[in-house]
């Protein structure tokens, strides 16, 4: 087995080994991933973060031994919480740009290597979430307070299939990426996201921070959005939204009429 690192903004991951297949989801920089099989200058991969499969270009990967691949792997790994910000390799004497959620290994005060290289960051950057120290209905709230204002961040960010960034994002990237900022872990699709957590029961039951999955007319989940508070859900229709929510389902206010019918309510935290 062969192991892989994104060194790039974000690299998209297709269904199949094409340009021309659906992009089903990206890497973004500093992801790690199994490799598994080569064709026709593609990669079948597996992100480390989530287990998501998929087939990417084999120019945009950078290949790392095992032990560089469990040295990145077991390290602390801050996450970018700006917008947009530059990160320079010092050893090529080049800066990029890198967006929200991209991922720093072994980032010690500015500083971290990957692969024989050095690199400087001086973003602003999420640390390890703290859930596991969290005591009291106080910490609670103040957590799920900051997990809400993390998903503002990606307000108006335009509707991608297979989008994790603020340049585009769907559904259940947007979860996803809002709870990777917290340092939690959740899979990469709707479908997915409903098997973690725990049920609430009713939507006044329910808290800021939690996750609402929608369904379509044969019960499938299709939708997930997160609560911002019991009337508003934070989601990606088009672009990333705030719209009310009832019992019943988003009700779209613009529109005057419901978009997406709620199935279950989960609560991660």
């Amino acid at each position: 087995m062969e192991f892989g690192i994104s060194l790039q903004s974000m690299i998209p991951v297709r269904k199949e080994p094409s340009h021309l297949a659906e992009m089903t989801s990206q890497i973004l920089f500093g992801e790690l991933f199994h490799i598994y099989e080569t064709r026709d200058g593609w990669l079948q991969v597996r992100l480390a973060w989530d287990n998501y499969e998929g087939w990417i270009p084999e120019k945009q990967v950078r290949l790392i031994d095992e032990q560089e691949f469990l040295r990145l792997l077991n390290a602390d790994t801050p996450v970018v919480m700006d917008l947009v910000q530059l990160v320079a390799n010092e050893s090529q004497k080049t800066m990029f740009a890198i967006p929200l959620g991209s991922s720093l290994p072994g980032l010690e005060g500015q500083f971290f290597a990957i692969a024989g290289e050095n690199y400087r960051f001086e973003g602003q950057v999420s640390v390890a979430s703290g859930v596991e120290d969290i005591e009291t209905h106080q910490e609670k709230k103040e957590f799920c307070h900051d997990l809400v204002e993390d998903a503002m961040m990606y307000l108006h960010s335009p509707y991608l299939w297979g989008g994790r960034s603020p340049f585009g994002v769907d559904c259940s990237g947007l979860v996803q990426m809002v709870y990777r900022l917290r340092q939690i872990k959740l899979l990469r699709d709707a479908s997915q996201q409903a098997t973690q957590g725990e049920v609430v029961s009713l939507l006044d039951e329910a808290e800021p921070g939690d996750i609402v999955f929608f369904d379509d007319e044969e019960g499938n989940i299709n939708h997930v959005g997160i609560l911002a508070d019991r009337f508003r859900i934070i989601h990606a229709s088009g672009s990333v939204r705030i719209d009310a929510i009832d019992h019943q389902g988003i009700f779209d206010g613009k529109q005057e009429k419901y978009t997406h019918k709620l199935r279950l309510i989960k609560r991660i935290i």
